[in-house]
């Protein structure tokens, strides 16, 4: 399993989208201006480890990530961009293989839009059924809490 920092990232919808931001100032942890960055800053960056990021490239969820004249790999923003969406759908339990396919879709171009949207209601749809699952779980919570919590004052009257 990884574990994906919840540091503030600019989390991005599609790349024909301008991207939107999320937490406090929103936008990189990293400073302005600059757009290349090791695996090892993105590793920083993201929580995910460089073997995961090798990783998410070499199965096709990374789109092509650019290379130093020495072969090293060249992170820029919109990859950022990028791995903060995957780290989204991956907190929706969206499998792999779906977001290597949404993956694919977003790299085939505009004409795919219907199928990436049908991809995303299909996990909203899930996400909702998860809230709700969550919802009656909390309702059963609270009620064994103020179950016990009654116990424990009528115990402290005698």
């Amino acid at each position: 399993m990884t574990v994906i920092d919840s540091s503030p990232v600019r989390i991005p919808a599609d790349s024909e989208q301008p991207p939107l931001t999320c937490g406090p100032g929103g936008g990189h942890p990293l400073p302005e201006g600059r757009d290349h960055y090791t695996i090892s800053e993105v590793a920083q960056v993201t929580g995910l480890t460089a073997h995961t990021l090798r990783w998410y490239e070499r199965i096709g969820l990374m789109p092509h990530v650019d290379r130093s004249h020495t072969g090293q790999r060249r992170f820029r923003n919109r990859d950022l961009d990028w791995l903060a969406l995957v780290g989204k759908l991956r907190l929706t339990g969206m499998p792999v293989a779906d977001m290597v396919r949404y993956a694919e879709l977003v790299r085939e171009g505009e004409h795919t839009f219907e199928a990436r949207q049908e991809l995303l209601e299909g996990t909203r749809r899930a996400v909702r059924a998860r809230i709700e699952e969550l919802r009656d779980t909390l309702a059963v919570l609270d009620h064994k809490i103020d179950v016990y919590a009654d116990a424990r004052r009528a115990s402290e009257r005698f």
